[in-house]
């Protein structure tokens, strides 16, 4: 496994000073990630519950939202593109969009269409830390043909001039067929497009760089990447199949591995020596800051050093987090 070497540091440094001038556009499932927090100090007496008193909430960007501030995080000048429902969720979502600061004009706001949520109740005794309790998720219903047709000029208007277009597919069914085929009209047209699906890997073809884990790998080639040689067949299987340019595969603890097109494959381990403490959207970081450097100039090898880094910094903040710019070239100058 590969390190950073000592003189691949300063281009990467060098890199991050292009990202205020460079443009992503993301397109794809975004999702309201709402955290209830409350007191718990009795059951209830009319079943066998715990009460939680209500202190606070909050409504942080998910989906295809994280990967947003994660990309404004990076002072990446942003636009979305997608869907929310005309709701509370959709409005709160919207706000904290805009607060990123994200380009919010692409997002449509559907009227009988609910904001897709996943809402998080933490609650613990006085004095203690809030543990995860329950979740309740929203799913939105299919989207129209009109709203489809809408989508497809939305991105299409949004991708001109941009360094890169990086499509977040949380199921949600925002990434239609359509959308998708949008996507490899905008390709041709000589913008790269980074894809991170979770389910729908497959569905996927013809585009510039995909960007599954090991788990999803797996569950698109049918090969076993922990199997003596595993990782290489399923890679060179959904490359084939996929017609793709690039595949970072994400390996969690044994770091990434980049497969391109008449090269030989690059494994780097993960980077630095801390434990994770939430690995909670590190695959959104992992695809945002990828599509940043990739939209900045930098060739798939240092997108995916730079990506690296910023994984190992993510997984030590809880909850839903994003990676600065700033962040970044410190732990570069001090790696």
């Amino acid at each position: 496994m590969a390190r950073i070497a000592p003189d691949r540091l300063a281009p990467l440094a060098r890199l991050l000073e292009r990202f205020p001038r460079s443009r992503v556009v993301v397109v794809g499932d975004f999702v309201a990630d709402e955290y209830v927090y409350g007191e718990t100090e009795r059951i209830s007496r009319e079943a066998p519950v715990l009460i939680v008193r209500y202190e606070r909430s909050e409504v942080v960007p998910g989906g295809a939202g994280n990967a947003a501030q994660n990309l404004a995080a990076l002072g990446v000048d942003v636009r979305a593109v997608g869907l929310v429902g005309d709701d509370a969720p959709g409005r709160r979502l919207l706000a904290e969009l805009r607060a990123g600061p994200v380009d919010v004009r692409g997002i449509q706001r559907v009227r009988g269409r609910a904001t897709e949520a996943k809402t998080r109740i933490l609650a613990g005794g006085r004095s203690t830390r809030r543990q995860q309790m329950l979740r309740v998720d929203r799913t939105p219903e299919p989207i129209s043909a009109a709203v489809e047709r809408r989508l497809v000029a939305d991105l299409k208007r949004a991708a001109r001039g941009a360094g890169a277009v990086l499509a977040s597919d949380y199921g949600s069914g925002v990434l239609s067929p359509r959308v998708v085929q949008a996507l490899r009209e905008i390709r041709r047209g000589g913008v790269p497009v980074c894809v991170d699906s979770r389910y729908n890997l497959t569905g996927f073809s013809g585009l510039t760089m995909l960007k599954p884990n090991e788990t999803e790998l797996e569950a698109a080639s049918g090969i076993r990447a922990s199997t003596p040689g595993g990782l290489a067949r399923a890679a060179a299987w959904l490359q084939r199949h996929m017609r793709c340019q690039s595949l970072l595969v994400t390996r969690g603890r044994n770091g990434m591995s980049l497969f391109e097109k008449g090269r030989p494959p690059l494994h780097l381990a993960a980077h630095g020596d801390k434990e994770a403490v939430d690995v909670t959207g590190a695959g959104d970081t992992v695809a945002a800051t990828y599509a940043a450097a990739i939209a900045s100039g930098a060739d798939p090898e240092g997108a995916m050093r730079l990506a690296n880094v910023a994984a190992a910094l993510v997984v030590q903040k809880a909850g839903t987090a994003t990676v600065g710019r700033d962040e970044l070239r410190r732990e570069l100058a001090g790696a």
